[in-house]
């Protein structure tokens, strides 16, 4: 009876790797949106924004993880529409200043502005600022070490932003445990691997204290490894101090799947983290992508083009903004800074 019991949870084992890693080439793609959508209109788009990142990258790789943060915050609040690109006005703040973007770098939506100037001299006024985005984050983890993968464009962008309510709603903190993660993705058709695919981000980039200190004061968090919290007080010896590391502290600066071996050494930086490799649901798919760095980048990639996807955009919605930091004349005329729920509703 026994040997039966282990049969079968090997074959189980087996057969959950398999689905695991088996065709997942490319989520359906939603109305509207095209691998091909700018072959006519602008056949060179790709290279150019990747022929320009290579420049910035060389420069400042730092930028990488800041343009992959950009999508994942535009995305998360109110769909992949360019909406964290706009600058605040008379009327109100932007997305950029509700708290959980103030530490987005300005110089990536510079790095975004940039982007859009060359396009625009090279094809016109063609390419949404959107889907410049979503090609800018893709090269950015491309170009660090990780899986290229192909995205589907054609979203137009947003005629409004959100408030920072709607803002703060949408973009789950770093002190947020598993479970929370896995709820509130999945209310945007983000299920469990898609969450700790993507979390998988986090093998590049900075966190700031305020964000992670709490695991540090008044007392150390048990899912922490004393030797990287020693670290980490060095970095940040009170709770708001104005100081920053990096998230993984293996290869900071490599897109790899070192992240999920810094998990299960207990060296994950945000509760968000960390929290992955507690939870009974999301610790097994850590413990795979940790051991298989090509599984993590093919789950990566399908996440990515499946969270690109967030109620965009597409056809007559929207518009093709002329500077991504700011709503087209016509639009700013008789437009608030209140966000419009019908403006994602589907076509």
């Amino acid at each position: 009876m026994a040997s039966i019991s282990v049969f079968f949870v090997l074959l189980f084992s087996l057969f959950s790797l398999s689905s695991f890693s088996e065709a997942y080439s490319s989520p359906p793609l939603k109305k509207g949106l095209s691998w091909t959508f700018y072959k006519s209109s602008c056949p060179n788009l790709e290279s150019i924004v990747r022929k320009e990142l290579k420049k910035v990258f060389k420069k400042d790789i730092g930028l990488a993880a800041a343009l992959l943060r950009i999508h994942f915050h535009d995305c998360f609040v109110k769909g992949c529409d360019g909406s964290v690109l706009l600058d605040g006005s008379a009327s109100g703040p932007s997305e950029q200043d509700a708290p959980p973007n103030l530490t987005l770098r300005p110089a990536g939506f510079k790095v975004i502005d940039d982007l859009q100037d060359r396009v625009e001299k090279e094809c016109g006024r063609v390419v949404s600022c959107a889907d410049i985005t979503a090609l800018a984050a893709r090269d950015s983890v491309a170009l660090s070490g990780g899986p290229d993968y192909s995205v589907p464009l054609g979203r137009r962008d947003g005629l409004n932003f959100a408030t920072r309510n709607t803002t703060l709603a949408n973009l789950p903190a770093p002190t947020s445990d598993a479970d929370t993660l896995i709820a509130a993705l999945s209310k945007k058709n983000l299920d469990a691997t898609d969450l700790v695919a993507l979390s998988g981000g986090h093998t590049i980039g900075i966190g700031h204290c305020p964000s992670f200190t709490d695991r540090l004061y008044p007392t150390q968090d048990s899912t922490m490894d004393e030797d990287y919290a020693d670290i980490l007080y060095e970095t940040c010896p009170a709770v708001d101090t104005p100081n920053t590391t990096v998230l993984d502290i293996r290869t900071p600066n490599l897109f790899d799947n070192k992240y999920y071996v810094d998990l299960m050494k207990r060296e994950g930086l945000f509760t968000s983290d960390q929290d992955l490799y507690t939870n009974d649901i999301t610790k097994p798919i850590v413990k795979r992508f940790a051991k298989n760095e090509t599984l993590f980048f093919e789950h990566f990639a399908y996440s990515m083009v499946k969270m690109g996807q967030l109620s965009v955009l597409t056809g007559k919605k929207g518009e093709i903004r002329a500077n991504c930091s700011e709503r087209n004349p016509e639009s700013r005329d008789y437009l608030s800074s209140v966000v419009d729920e019908d403006e994602h509703a589907e076509l």
